[in-house]
């Protein structure tokens, strides 16, 4: 994880679901936060490929507590997901759905939306949402249908909106979509319209 520090005011975390390292959603994600930290609106990342962390063994003990009694690098998450205000997720598509290591992380949310339950997850007051940028190499009309079923529920958890994203088919080799100049001009456009959300304007 990087930038770590939690701002008092806004924060968006990015959340790097590829299994490889600058691929094609790392790139993209990577483009989306510059453009946002360029406005000094706090950003932290967090690669769940680098993550010392099991998944959820369904201890149920988050369902009595609010929180994860295992004691792992998530326990470095979880105060970031209560915090941000903004949660993006990035991840290729696998069999229609994201990759193990998101998946993972994602089924550790568990505790936060037992936390929500028992009404002890707070929102700060202001903008809170989330959104889902995936790609993969097929051109199916179902090809997000699972990615964005997960991405929904996940920020359902946070108890925050889903709000969408960005998603695109036919493209697989790595680093393929340095040379899309319409894919990038699109991710900075989304960046522009959630330094707006944040700010208010």
């Amino acid at each position: 994880m990087e930038n770590m520090e939690m701002d008092k005011i806004t924060q968006v975390v990015g959340i790097y679901g590829s299994p490889r390292q600058g691929g094609n959603t790392d790139i993209l994600m990577d483009t989306l936060l510059a453009a946002i930290e360029g406005q000094g609106i706090s950003v932290s990342k967090v690669y769940p490929r680098r993550l010392k962390m099991q998944g959820c063994v369904e201890c149920g003990k988050c369902d009595e507590t609010g929180a994860c009694a295992l004691k792992d690098d998530m326990q470095k998450v979880y105060p970031l997901l209560e915090n941000a205000s903004v949660v993006i997720l990035s991840s290729p598509v696998f069999f229609y759905g994201v990759s193990w290591q998101l998946k993972a992380l994602i089924d550790r949310a568990q505790a936060l939306w037992s936390k929500k339950r028992l009404g002890l997850l707070k929102r700060r007051d202001g903008f809170s949402g989330g959104y889902m940028i995936s790609l993969g190499a097929t051109k199916g009309k179902n090809l997000f249908l699972g990615v964005e079923l997960v991405a929904k529920y996940f920020f359902d958890a946070l108890d925050m909106r889903y709000l969408g994203g960005l998603f695109y088919r036919g493209v697989e080799k790595k680093g393929e979509v340095i040379g899309r100049e319409d894919i990038l001009k699109e991710v900075k456009e989304l960046g522009g319209q959630i330094i707006g959300q944040i700010k208010g304007v």
